[in-house]
């Protein structure tokens, strides 16, 4: 038997908990929970664990995902039998859950005026309905890829402001988007819409998020019907799905919200989150995204995306948007970050705008948690391999 010592200061003991997919050598991929430097495998709780994704567990809803995290704190507070403990650096990790659909949204007042500033320069830069509704495309759920897994430069049509007409080719603005994603863990029929207020009765869980972007590609495509192949070739999530259940202490209210929402985006007690990310570009941190400063809320993007009576599943993913803050070293996403590229920035002594192959980026955060404790989210990475 082991019993698990979590550093002190660790970001993941037990106020976090959060769960993965796991495989050691010769072994098939199943649920466990992180514990400071260990990975707990879960089917000592329940035999739904030993499934290849977290949504059968997460099928069950909430009294039983309120009922299994106090198992599991029980359960890694004693002695563990040695087989189920395993070193986190000896496991491979996969994709957490199966996604059924996936959608962006665009919360960040910062960055939709950063965008709007840089592609409408003589326009005001948030369009007319931007504070009325959360602004949001539908994704490509396919396309959904575990932390670590490599991206290939897409290569699409593009069209610079002086070419008469377009070219096809490897994108040469390829950029990212940090964001957090939501992980919807029990549904709602079709034509029943979820109410802001039930929210956590329906999202199980966080991760985080990059959703790469080919800007030129993009640019070109987006007009009149939005981003369709800039965006849909690859979105990265990180391998540990935070619990919503260990978040109590991280959240706080949204931004003031002028004018005030319509009643069915109206929450008794806002849903905005203290998270702290942190983007990393080839082992340089080059900008601090703060949550905090996101205009619409979590839950208030769910009530959105189901209030026309669209039907949510268990494995849906929607993202909030790249992550901005006020400050130049708080944005998101590196068209903002450069300016559009003509600020570049200093990355490894060189001056750089956007991703160039071989290119590593990593984004972190972490999240307060009770009594002072810290909770972490892991990290999503993505490596840019040349176009094929």
């Amino acid at each position: 038997m082991t019993r698990i010592a979590t550093p002190e200061g660790s970001l993941f003991g037990l106020a976090n908990l959060p769960y993965g997919v796991f495989s050691t050598p010769g072994t098939a991929p199943r649920v466990g929970v992180r514990v400071g430097e260990h990975v707990v495998d879960l089917t000592l709780v329940d035999d739904v664990f030993a499934a290849p994704s977290l949504n059968p567990f997460m099928a069950q809803g909430h009294a039983r995902w309120v009922q299994v995290r106090e198992q599991i704190r029980t359960l890694v507070s004693g002695d563990v039998d040695d087989a189920a403990v395993h070193p986190a650096e000896s496991v491979t990790m996969h994709l957490p859950f199966e996604v059924a659909d996936y959608v962006d949204f665009y919360a960040s007042e910062h960055h939709a005026s950063n965008l709007g500033r840089l592609f409408r320069p003589d326009s005001a830069p948030l369009m007319p309905n931007w504070k009325h509704l959360p602004v949001g495309y539908h994704g490509r759920a396919g396309t959904v890829v575990a932390s670590g897994t490599d991206i290939v430069r897409p290569s699409g049509q593009r069209k610079a402001p002086s070419n008469g007409s377009p070219t096809f080719g490897a994108s040469r603005r390829l950029d990212i988007e940090a964001e957090v994603g939501f992980v919807v863990g029990t549904g709602s029929p079709i034509g029943t819409p979820v109410g802001a207020d039930d929210f956590d009765q329906h999202v199980f869980g966080v991760v985080l998020v990059n959703d790469w972007s080919a800007r030129d590609i993009q640019a070109w495509e987006y007009v009149p019907l939005g981003p369709f192949l800039g965006k849909s070739f690859a979105t990265s999530i990180s391998p540990w799905v935070v619990p919503l259940l260990a978040l109590e202490s991280a959240r706080v209210a949204t931004p003031p919200q002028d004018p005030e929402p319509l009643p069915y985006l109206r929450e008794k007690n806002p849903w905005g989150l203290d998270l702290e990310l942190t983007i990393s570009w080839n082992g340089q941190i080059v900008s601090r995204p703060p949550y905090r400063e996101m205009y619409w809320s979590p839950a208030q993007m769910l009530a959105h995306l189901t209030v026309n009576g669209a039907s949510s599943r268990t494995g849906d993913l929607y993202a909030s948007g790249t992550v901005s803050g006020p400050a130049k070293d708080q944005r998101g996403a590196f068209i903002e970050l450069t300016w559009g590229g003509k600020e570049p920035v200093e990355v490894n002594g060189e001056p750089r705008t956007f991703l160039e192959d071989g290119d590593e980026v990593s984004i972190t955060a972490t999240a307060p948690g009770p009594s002072g404790a810290r909770i972490g989210f892991g990290e999503v990475t993505g490596r840019v391999l040349p176009a094929r």
